[in-house]
Order: structure tokens, then sequence, then C-alpha cells
């Protein structure tokens, strides 16, 4: 009647860090946060959308520590080394 448990276990994935097209894009997303982020997304909005300089400002800063948890993440999971 039977396979045994053993054979019918599968391993599941919960991270989903295997893929390698999954590291690369978050490498990335990482490093735009970070340089893009804190950069050309406040001047853009200042200058571009006229929003309050010292709230485009605080989006950027907002940016660059969100790039920096997400790389910390990345460094801790060992997909930067």
């Amino acid at each position: 009647m039977g396979a045994s448990m053993s054979e019918r276990r599968e391993e599941i994935q919960v991270s989903g860090m295997e893929s390698k097209f999954t590291k690369v894009a978050l490498t990335i997303i990482a490093m735009l946060l970070i340089f893009v982020g804190s950069t050309y997304i406040p001047y853009l909005m200042y200058d571009v959308l006229s929003i309050d300089y010292f709230a485009s400002i605080g989006v950027g800063v907002v940016l660059f520590i969100l790039g920096i948890v997400l790389l910390i993440y990345l460094i801790r999971k060992k997909v930067i080394t």
C-alpha cells in the first residue's frame, strides 16, 4: 500500500535563494537602492516633481537604509561574500 514517509518527503525551499537569477536580482536591487535611491531619486523628486527639499531628502535616506538592510541580509545569507 505504501511508500514510507521518507520516500514521499520532498525538500521545500522557503527562502528561494537557490536561484542564481534571484541572487543577482536582489544584489542589483540593493545596489540601486544604495546608490540611485540616495542620489537621483531625491533630485528627481525635488527638481522635477517640485516636492519639498526635506521630504525628498527623507525619502532618499529611507531608500539608502533599505538598501543597506538588504545588503546586510544578503551578506548574512552568504549570497554576497
